[in-house]
């Protein structure tokens, strides 16, 4: 089945200012990345019959919402962020594209576990991904959405080893990765997890080398 673009249309981030992206990720190819794999992904996505739709650093929310246009009402949305402004945003933005999400300000999953183990359906991840000095991920603000250490890997590798506890029996899990963030590793590191996992889409963004991939339990 051929889906059109036009199907499950980009959510409008009109409401945004410059002033609210000084504090919250502006959407870009990385974003529109991973919701062309969502909707690349969507008869599986669909097949899942979600229940339960979580998006760790959810940032503007557009993502989330996009997934909410994929799946319908029938899913609860839930988003995380360490920043509370990030989570005003993606209620928000959901509020105004006809998505109802329910948000956590913590460290990325922090506040969900124990109590979430093994509910989520589909989980969705756009990390700060570019390679920076350590240091730069406790700066704070805006340089925190984006700043991921060494190989770009040091805050994806702190939600790695909870996945598979957070994922349903049938549960996905959508992962944004630049090339420089080593996705082999990534690949083995949750494999040694139980996962198994397939590069969706991948797509060159400038000097960026950006792939999609999608996880669930052996």
């Amino acid at each position: 089945v051929t889906v059109s673009c036009m199907e499950f249309p980009s959510p409008s981030i009109s409401h945004f200012t410059s002033q609210d992206y000084e504090n919250i990720y502006e959407p870009a190819e990385d974003s529109f990345l991973l919701m062309d794999a969502l909707e690349k992904h969507y008869e599986e996505i669909r097949d899942v019959k979600p229940g339960l739709c979580l998006e760790v650093g959810v940032g503007s929310g557009a993502v989330l919402t996009f997934l909410g246009s994929i799946v319908g009402s029938a899913a609860h949305y839930l988003a995380t962020d360490l920043s509370a402004y990030a989570t005003g945003a993606a209620r928000k933005t959901g509020e105004l594209n006809g998505v109802h999400i329910d948000t956590l300000q913590t460290d990325l999953v922090t506040a969900l576990l124990p109590r979430c183990a093994g509910c989520v359906d589909i989980m969705l991840f756009n990390p700060p991904y570019v390679v920076t000095p350590s240091e730069e991920i406790s700066e704070g603000g805006i340089a925190a959405t984006w700043a991921g250490g060494v190989d770009g890997r040091e805050v994806i590798d702190r939600l790695l080893p909870l996945v598979s506890s957070l994922l349903s029996p049938v549960g996905r899990f959508y992962i944004l990765l630049l090339k420089e963030n080593k996705p082999a590793e990534v690949h083995e590191r949750l494999g040694s997890y139980g996962l198994s996992g397939v590069e969706v889409i991948r797509r060159r963004s400038g000097p960026e080398h950006l792939s999609v991939w999608c996880y669930k339990r052996r």
